[in-house]
């Protein structure tokens, strides 16, 4: 049985390795280093992960997409029209690269980079996570083909991921701009309420 003490070292120890995975990877989230950033027991570390590192990953990454899931939802249900849904979309990714310093990505874009064939279970997690934000991502926009809109949701969630990447080697937000300028006519036009992209769009991209 898990105490009230115990759940609240287990979260501690999934929110010190999602910290540490949104900054280096999975190569980042040692176990001597979540120990170190969560404050909690080492010997609890094993007692709730007793499958090792590749269990702790595995459960942080569903707790983090949890997360994730919930600010995307929040973003795209707060406007109205495809173009403006996509252009909030990506104002609150903006914000967020700039709250951690250009210093943080997603954690599971960074994970990915260090899979090999034996963390299958971090895999599947990882993929789990992308699954969830496309098909959450094509809910919110009435493309007529669902094959186009699948595709739709799959590019916006291609560009989230790349974004981080630029945006933390570039230090800007940017590459998060310009995706929302593109994406946000493409949602226009497949939703059939076609419009050029604006001058006020344009701007932001100099």
């Amino acid at each position: 049985m898990t105490t009230t003490k115990g759940a609240a070292s287990k979260e501690r120890m999934l929110d010190a390795a999602i910290a540490l995975m949104r900054h280096g990877g999975l190569a980042a989230a040692g176990m001597n280093e979540i120990v170190a950033a969560s404050g909690a027991p080492k010997g609890s570390l094993y007692h709730f992960f007793p499958e090792g590192k590749r269990q702790l990953a595995s459960e942080a990454l569903g707790r983090y997409a949890g997360r994730i899931h919930a600010n995307l939802e929040a973003s795209l249900a707060s406007a109205r029209t495809p173009g403006s849904k996509v252009r909030a979309l990506f104002r609150g990714l903006e914000r967020r690269l700039v709250e951690a310093g250009y210093g943080q990505s997603c954690a599971v874009g960074a994970v990915t980079l260090d899979l090999d064939e034996d963390l299958e279970p971090v895999r599947l997690a990882a993929g789990a996570a992308f699954d969830d934000w496309r098909a959450l991502i094509a809910r919110h926009f009435d493309i007529p083909d669902r094959a186009r809109r699948d595709a739709f949701a799959g590019l916006v969630l291609t560009a989230i991921q790349g974004g981080y990447v630029r945006g933390r080697a570039e230090r800007s937000v940017r590459p998060f701009r310009e995706a929302a300028a593109w994406l946000a006519e493409i949602a226009e036009r497949e939703a059939g309420a076609a419009s050029p992209v604006r001058r006020s769009t344009r701007r932001n991209l100099r």
